[in-house]
Order: structure tokens, then C-alpha cells, then sequence
């Protein structure tokens, strides 16, 4: 099926109990501000920076897990691109609400979500 996708952003996931605080650092480190602090749901505490490099789309999340940083593939048909992931050799970890969990074939997470802004950011990959 057709679809488009293109790098949205990154996630900086915080094992923390001061989300706040990693945000304000976060923010400092990278010369953003900081768009919304209550980006999140009942489910995940999320903080959304602003004034981003080339408009991407970068969160800092409250996690349980190690911290670390992974990346969002954006898109206007998850599953479709999840199956192109796979095809290229990446896993399928997790469906968590409307977004695939995935693993590169070198180890790294990464999420496959649903486009927000398709006006803003970065140039389009279409898809066959």
C-alpha cells in the first residue's frame, strides 16, 4: 500500500523522578524551549520542547526502563510502514494505543507513530 513516512523527532527518556528538572537540563543542552509540560496522559508523563532544530519533534519522557534516546519514524499509515521496517529486517516489539514499538536489526529501539504536523519538518519519503 502507498504511504509516506519521514524522521519526526526524538524521545530523550529519563529515568527520573524530577521530569521537570530533566526537561529545564534537556532544554538548556539544546538551545530549545519548552512547549508543554503537560504533553502527557494518565498513562505517560511527556514534556514537549519548542523552538526545535529544523522543526522536529522532541520529547522528554518519564520512563521506568534505563535512559536513553530513541527516535520516532512519523507517518500517515503505521502498519503499512511497521510491515516496510520489517521487510528491511526490523522487528515488531509492541503495539502500545496507535503506535508500533520496533527493533533495528542492530539493536536499537525506535517508534513508528502517527504524523501530527504534516505541514511542518522535514521532506516526505513516499512509498510503494
Amino acid at each position: 500500500m502507498a504511504h509516506r513516512s519521514r524522521l519526526s523527532g526524538f524521545i530523550i527518556d529519563c529515568n527520573t523522578d524530577d521530569l521537570d528538572a530533566a526537561t529545564d537540563f534537556w532544554a538548556g543542552a539544546l538551545g530549545c524551549s519548552i512547549a508543554d509540560r503537560d504533553a502527557g496522559d494518565a498513562t505517560a508523563a511527556y514534556q514537549m520542547l519548542g523552538d526545535t532544530p529544523g522543526e522536529l519533534h522532541i520529547e522528554v519522557q518519564q520512563v521506568a526502563h534505563p535512559s536513553r534516546v530513541h527516535l520516532d519514524i512519523e507517518t500517515d499509515d503505521v502498519d503499512a510502514e511497521a510491515d516496510r521496517l520489517e521487510r528491511l529486517g526490523a522487528k515488531k516489539i509492541a503495539f502500545v494505543k496507535r503506535w508500533w514499538v520496533m527493533e533495528a536489526p542492530t539493536g536499537q529501539r525506535f517508534c513508528v507513530v502517527r504524523t501530527k504536523f504534516p505541514e511542518r519538518g522535514l521532506a516526505w519519503n513516499d512509498w510503494d
